[in-house]
């Protein structure tokens, strides 16, 4: 079985504000929010000293907010870097998310319940269906086909 992987502690923890509109004007309008991205990562790695970079969810939907052609000028970025050269940044303020470890639910069988209703319920069907048949059979031939023809439209417009 595989073993549990030891959580990396956090060695560095800091906040930027990073400038991001001299990078995004160099690329054409249709490819700024890209450039925005790669620019923060560039920026992060010469900083933080690591080309092992996670960009959050809350900032990618900061940058990608307005658009391709209209990211933000600059962002105010929360980073961590761990022991093992991980570097995290995230959007200032954004809500922490915490892995939730599952559990694996066994589920119990039980018997099921029968309910005195449902017998009667059938018992009332049965009765329904054996007095409709011998009224058929006491109907003529030409009255039977009418009456098939009207409970296959009442069933139609049942189903409908």
């Amino acid at each position: 079985m595989a073993k549990k992987e030891e959580k990396s502690k956090v060695v560095l923890e800091r906040e930027y504000i990073i400038p991001l509109r001299k990078e995004f004007q160099k690329a054409p309008k249709y490819k700024r929010a890209k450039k925005t991205i790669k620019a923060l990562k560039e920026f992060l790695a010469k900083h933080m000293k690591s080309d092992n970079i996670k960009l959050g969810k809350y900032l990618n939907l900061k940058v990608w907010e307005h658009g391709i052609k209209n990211p933000p000028h600059k962002v105010k970025v929360k980073v961590e870097k761990y022991d093992d050269g991980l570097v995290k940044a995230e959007l200032v303020g954004a809500p922490v998310e915490e892995k939730k470890e599952k559990k694996k639910e066994t589920k119990k069988i039980t018997p099921k319940k029968q309910d005195k209703k449902q017998p009667e319920k059938k018992e009332e069907a049965v009765k329904k269906e054996e007095s409709k048949e011998t009224k058929n059979k006491e109907k003529k031939p030409a009255e039977d086909k009418k009456a098939v023809k009207e409970e296959k439209s009442k069933s139609k417009k049942s189903s409908n």
